[in-house]
């Protein structure tokens, strides 16, 4: 329950100089320090649709060839070459592959739509492009995007990304500190695509200051269920995994029974994923408890909650050993940590976990960020906090109102050098200084826990001149079988007034709703609006709500689009 290390980047002082100069090494720089470390070790593993498992040194001599492959077609230094498919162990060896070689990976989103997959090759100018085989037949057979390159994810396409021919790195210029590693296309709440660009340091930094409020060790075993293009899963899944050592196994699917075999035989002890998930897995367990009568159900919350009580004050953690038995039901006999991002969590599900042994914590940043501003330390967690501020970063809220939450503003080496051919819109979230405007308002405490309260361009404004961020209501209704989606939004009664009423769109629970009438369904909803609005302050009290017939389109982290929804 103790940090170890409350420095855990100091090893990095004995290779500066040797394998790297500057204060960060670049990911090329920081794989070759861990393959040298642990060139034995497991790298990279995935069991099913197929099987793989790589070690350091095995990982590295295909990197490498990649790496070659593309200099012999042509990459130069600061070449785009674009990377889209499902998590693999390809995906991350064509990632390192094209920084070894000097270039810049512009990772896509592969659920996206073939078209908007184009604009973004042409709007990065990628020449060069690895792309699953679920696509690859879609993906301008005329070339007019005028690629060099095309390489394949999967085993059973044309130029497969570990049968590329055996060559020899020719000479060429290595990326540098300060030197763009990435561009990763976020649409946001606006719908305009961004292209945020983060360089090495940008990336590393991160990678090795989160881990000064979380101990990760060679021995873990992370599990890619998230999809690595995102930003959340790159820093805190794949690339934390390589900074120590550890392995990493793949997911293609979110499908749960093959999760739970892949726990079990990959022996998971670091497990990343996101509210809804969470949520479903404590709802599960909670359940198959109750299910053995109502004694059991109430000695085994006796015990949680001794077990939360003397894990929290007394930093010992009796309940892993105490409810093993219970967790190998969900298969978390070997988790060590669960870390929820990405969104808001419930303090509830957050305290579950805890007294049931596992250490869970909450997480905090945007990709602008790389993405991590804030973690929650495993040994002195706060359940309504989404984390304490990581070492050498600054934190600020600007222009806090009278209950302290305002806009929070960071600054630290992990934020981005912009947006990707944008001064504009650059120069409207980033000062000169260095300064970021998050977007998002909370509120920080006197030992530098970091407090969400919403999205600032989400706020809605009440009758009464009240502040509202929708966020706050819909993290209400996160424990609610029968609602799969719920979106809170302001709307007009008297356009001339410009007050607004809150209302919600809900998408029920297909499986809950499939053989209810229509009404039956909104009465039900209404019922579960009555009980949350009587906990609620009455200015944040939903009025009106839709009950909509198709769920709201969302994106990597399963957030809703917000952009893409319309007026009641």
């Amino acid at each position: 329950m103790k940090q170890i290390n409350p420095r855990p980047w100091g090893f990095l002082d004995e290779y500066r100089g040797k394998v790297f100069n500057g204060e960060w090494p670049t990911i090329p720089e920081m794989w070759n320090i861990t393959a040298g470390r642990y060139p034995d070790s497991h790298c990279f593993t995935i069991f099913a649709p197929y099987r793989m498992r790589l070690s350091y040194a095995e990982a590295s001599r295909e990197i490498h060839r990649i790496s070659a492959y593309l200099l012999n077609q042509g990459l130069k230094k600061g070449d785009r070459a674009a990377l889209t498919g499902k998590n693999s162990p390809e995906w991350t060896l064509a990632y390192l592959g094209i920084l070894f070689a000097g270039g810049v990976v512009v990772p896509i989103d592969y659920s996206i739509k073939t078209e908007e997959t184009h604009g973004l090759i042409a709007v990065s100018g990628a020449r060069f492009l690895f792309i699953d085989e679920e696509k690859r037949q879609d993906i301008d057979p005329e070339n007019h995007l005028k690629l060099e390159a095309i390489v394949g994810l999967a085993s059973n396409m044309d130029n497969y990304i570990l049968s590329l021919p055996e060559a020899q790195d020719p000479p060429h210029e290595m990326p540098g500190e300060n030197d763009l590693a990435a561009i990763l296309f976020t649409s946001g709440t606006t719908g305009n695509s961004k292209g945020v660009c983060l360089s090495h340091r940008n990336f590393v930094s991160d990678c090795y200051l989160a881990q000064g409020n979380m101990d990760i060790f060679h021995s873990d075993v992370f599990y890619a269920l998230l999809p690595l293009h995102h930003s959340y899963a790159m820093l805190a899944i794949f690339l934390e995994t390589i900074s120590v050592g550890a392995e990493l196994v793949f997911s293609q699917k979110v499908v749960v029974a093959q999760m739970l075999k892949d726990f079990k035989e990959g022996r998971v002890s670091m497990f990343l994923s996101i509210p809804m998930l969470f949520n479903k897995i404590i709802k599960s367990l909670m359940k198959g408890i109750r299910a053995k009568g109502i004694l059991v159900y109430g000695v085994i919350r006796f015990l949680m909650g001794i077990s939360g009580f003397i894990k929290k004050v007394f930093k010992v953690n009796i309940g892993k050993k105490l409810f093993k038995g219970i967790l190998s039901k969900v298969s978390l006999e070997y988790n060590r940590i669960c870390i929820c991002g990405g969104g808001p969590l419930p303090s509830s599900t957050f305290k579950l976990f805890n007294q049931l042994g596992i250490d869970f914590v909450q997480g905090y940043g945007l990709t602008e960020t790389s993405p991590i501003l804030a973690l929650n330390p495993p040994w002195r967690y706060k359940e309504n906090s989404v984390g304490k501020i990581l070492p050498r970063v600054e934190v600020k809220i600007d222009d806090p109102d009278s209950s302290g939450n305002g806009e929070i503003v960071a600054r630290g080496p992990m934020v981005m050098q912009g947006y990707y051919k944008n001064e504009k819109q650059t120069a409207e979230v980033l000062s000169s200084d260095g300064w970021l405007k998050t977007g998002d308002a909370g509120h920080l405490d006197s030992e530098n826990y970091l407090f969400i309260t919403g999205r600032k361009k989400n706020l809605i404004v009440t009758a009464g001149g009240k502040n509202v961020f929708p966020e706050e209501i819909e993290d209400e209704f996160q424990l609610f079988d029968e609602i799969s989606q719920i979106l809170v939004k302001g709307y007009l009664v008297d356009a001339k007034s410009k007050e607004e009423h809150i209302g919600a769109l809900i998408y029920p629970e297909p499986e809950w709703a499939k053989d209810k009438e229509p009404e039956e369904i909104r009465g039900a909803l209404e019922k579960i609006i009555q009980t949350v609005n009587q906990n609620m302050l009455p200015y944040k009290r939903i009025e009106k709500f839709k009950v909509l017939q198709e769920p709201l389109e969302v994106g990597g982290t399963l957030k809703i689009k917000r952009f893409m929804v319309g007026d009641f």
